[in-house]
């Protein structure tokens, strides 16, 4: 080996590896939050964005001049500012020219710029690219030493630390990124009510709840309908984290013989239009939206996207419901407003916190314009005495110019001239002279007095300032007011929608009206229609009708047989009214010993009565009965002699129930003493000594008792003797009631 190889190695630092790696991590995290990811809270803008822009303005794209190539903008920003990838830095040019994608334009695209169905921008040498209005705004100022500079990474040039911002671009415009350990998501929203926020602020000391009476919630470049609670927004901007739940916007087309089909005019935020088609499509192909039949996209400039459903009878809402679940239509824009305070102090702020900081910005960059302008003015106010000055002794300066070794310190010492004054004097052209008019001198002289008493007064007063950003930002309000398609809020706000419980096996059966027919054999059928008269169908010869119902094809029935057992049957799966049906028992499994007892439509939020042959019995929630099998679901328990004999639906304003048994007592009692159980024995409702329970009613005591009396009803308005408790034997039915010893 050399002798070089064998001297020995200096300089080494025997650091732990644990702290050797936190100390380049942390350096690293840093130099991600502060110069990539998160945006400076006082003009909304990382550094690549910020360098963007004032590279275009170097290059006077201004919206009055000629747009240059993209390429020459990309060129520009990573020779002087970013030495970053090129296709990196074009990204961000395209994003800030998407008018999808931002909600106020920064740049100025000609040429392919992508589109929102996820296409990608043409090539930077093929676009051209200039500076909006609304960028011009965030650059407002900043020649007269508005903002610091910096220098570049070579330390060549130099370049802004932020914007003058005359624009909350932050909150308008919105931002997104991942730094490491922490992110940003900032949702755009509407500049006019941002400035109604900010002139709130100024006019008094305000909380998150006056906030939002302004900034009603974020406002998307892609419309949609914001229908996320209230009092969730609130706690968003008051905290500074949250999340809205946002939908596309849709309306129903009505066509012939019935038929209709649904228009999508507006998508969610950030939701690719070609991607979400597909989606729609592969949710038919699967079956996974049986209801749905086609997609279309029939969209041009505007978003049209055509769902046609598989029958006009599917509600265009449920529809929609199932659309919203499975796919982006709608979606949640989540909220983390965590941004750099000052530039320099990664932090979440709340909306308040936001918008003061954006005033304040606003304050320093009026008082240091201000002192800028009232030393150009206090400059140009020297130079127009000494002209004045010329103007009087015109003739001695021309002489003393042409005669004089040293003209300048001559000038100097005849008129009192200072430095400047003079150097002005001697870099006057010929043509000039023409020009030294006592009045013009002394208008222009007059005009900037007028204008540095103003500046002065701005500086020396604090309450001036802010009645200066007042007037800006009310400026600045008007201004977009004018533009329908800049000032008007383009997501709607609406109401947050009810949970909405979506079968999509039910939605897919057609709601049609129909008559479910039962006999007293157990023959069960379907008829077409309402208003159907039970004793005017035909039967099997010896057989009888027994149910009748009106329902729906969407309905369900539930079936109570004597083994204390529930039975569903969907109403879809009834066989039609031609001829005389089929045997019920055919649907569910009831042995053949096994009578039905009672035949009703499944109403979720109802409740029954059901009671045994000997009288015991209890209330049950119609939800608890619902069987999922053929086999039934045992609710009522049976055993000896005793089987389920009763089930009696109750009304919402029923509060007593009446009991008669085979002795012809009847008992009257409140519904209250009757417990809610969901399977048992239940409680004794009417004690007998001989026989069982007949029948039971229940009603409300305001209206009184009703039974059967010869082909009318009778009412039983004083039912006092008749009232007890739960399982007394009650008293001897009234006059006249039925022999068979039920009510109705």
């Amino acid at each position: 080996m050399s002798q070089e190889a064998n001297e020995p190695i200096h300089n080494i630092t025997d650091v732990p590896l644990g702290d050797a790696l936190s100390e380049r991590y942390l350096s690293y995290a840093l130099s991600t939050i502060m110069s990539r990811s998160l945006p400076d809270v006082r003009d909304g803008l990382k550094p690549v964005h910020r360098r963007l822009l004032y590279a275009m303005y170097q290059l006077q794209l201004k919206p009055q001049n000629a747009p240059k190539k993209s390429a020459r903008v990309v060129g520009d920003v990573i020779g002087k500012f970013h030495p970053h990838g090129d296709q990196a830095v074009y990204d961000a040019l395209v994003r800030l020219a998407q008018d999808f994608a931002v909600r106020y334009p920064l740049i100025d695209g000609q040429g392919n710029f992508g589109s929102i169905d996820g296409d990608n921008a043409a090539a930077m040498r093929y676009t051209e690219a200039r500076l909006t209005a609304v960028a011009i705004r965030l650059m407002e100022g900043i020649d007269e030493n508005a903002v610091d500079f910096r220098s570049t990474y070579d330390g060549e040039d130099s370049e802004p630390t932020v914007l003058p911002s005359n624009f909350p671009n932050l909150l308008a415009n919105g931002a997104t990124g991942i730094a490491v350990g922490m992110a940003t998501n900032i949702p755009p929203h509407n500049v006019c009510e941002i400035c109604d926020a900010l002139i709130m602020m100024l006019d008094k000391d305000v909380t998150a709840d006056d906030l939002v009476t302004c900034v009603k919630g974020p406002d998307f470049p892609t419309g949609g309908i914001l229908v996320e609670e209230p009092e969730n927004i609130r706690e968003a901007y008051a905290t500074g984290r949250g999340s809205f739940r946002v939908r596309a916007k849709w309306e129903k087309e009505d066509l012939k013989q019935g038929q209709y089909q649904i228009v999508i005019t507006e998508i969610p935020y950030q939701v690719q239009k070609a991607k979400l088609v597909e989606k729609i499509a592969d949710l038919i192909v699967t079956r996974k939206i049986p209801m749905l039949d086609d997609v279309r996209d029939e969209s041009a400039e505007d978003v049209r996207l055509v769902l046609v459903p598989k029958s006009r009878n599917i509600e265009a809402e449920l529809l929609m419901e199932a659309l919203f679940r499975h796919t982006d239509l709608e979606t949640r824009a989540s909220l983390n407003m965590n941004v750099l305070d000052q530039g320099v102090t990664p932090r979440v702020m709340p909306l308040k916190d936001v918008l003061q900081c954006w005033l304040n910005h606003r304050q320093d960059v009026l008082v240091r314009r201000s002192h800028y302008r009232l030393e150009k003015v206090n400059l140009r106010l020297e130079i127009l005495d000494g002209y004045l000055i010329v103007y009087l002794n015109i003739d001695e300066v021309i002489r003393i110019i042409r005669e004089e070794d040293e003209p300048k310190q001559e000038l100097m010492k005849t008129f009192e001239l200072t430095d400047n004054q003079a150097e002005a004097v001697l870099n006057m052209r010929l043509r000039s002279l023409r020009k030294l008019e006592e009045m013009e001198l002394r208008k222009e002289y007059d005009q900037l007095v007028s204008e540095r008493k103003k500046l002065e007064k701005i500086l020396k007063s604090e309450t001036e300032q802010w009645k200066v950003i007042r007037g800006d930002i009310e400026e600045l309000k008007v201004e977009f007011t004018k533009d329908q398609n800049l000032g008007a809020r383009r997501t709607l706000i609406g109401k947050a929608p009810a949970p909405m419980a979506v079968d999509l096996d039910e939605a897919m059966i057609e709601k049609e009206a129909i008559t479910v027919i039962c006999s007293s054999k157990g023959w069960i059928r379907a008829m077409k229609g309402h208003g159907i008269n039970p004793d005017e169908v035909k039967y099997k010869e010896g057989d009888r009708g027994q149910f009748a119902l009106e329902a729906y094809t969407t309905d369900k029935l539930l079936v109570m047989a004597s083994n204390g057992r529930f039975y569903t049957i969907g109403c879809d799966k009834l066989p039609p009214g031609r001829g005389f049906g089929e045997p019920i028992r055919l649907m569910i499994d009831v042995p053949n010993e096994v009578d039905l007892i009672n035949l009703s439509l499944y109403q979720a939020d109802k409740k029954m009565i059901v009671s045994r042959s000997d009288g015991r019995g209890f209330v049950v929630e119609a939800k608890d009965v619902l069987a999922q099998t053929k086999s039934g679901k045992n609710v009522l328990s049976v055993d000896g002699k005793d089987e389920a004999y009763l089930c009696k639906p109750i009304d919402e304003n029923h509060d007593m129930v009446a009991s008669v048994g085979e002795n012809r007592k009847v008992l009257i009692f409140p519904i209250d003493e009757i417990p809610v159980m969901t399977r048992g024995k239940g409680v004794i409702l009417q004690r007998y000594k001989d026989g069982g329970v007949v029948d039971i009613k229940t009603f409300n005591a305001e209206e009184g008792l009703s039974y059967r009396y010869g082909k009318g009803d009778r009412i039983l308005e004083d039912t006092t003797a008749w009232v007890g408790r739960r399982a007394q034997a009650g008293r001897m039915a009234p006059n006249g009631f039925p022999r068979n010893n039920k009510f109705d």
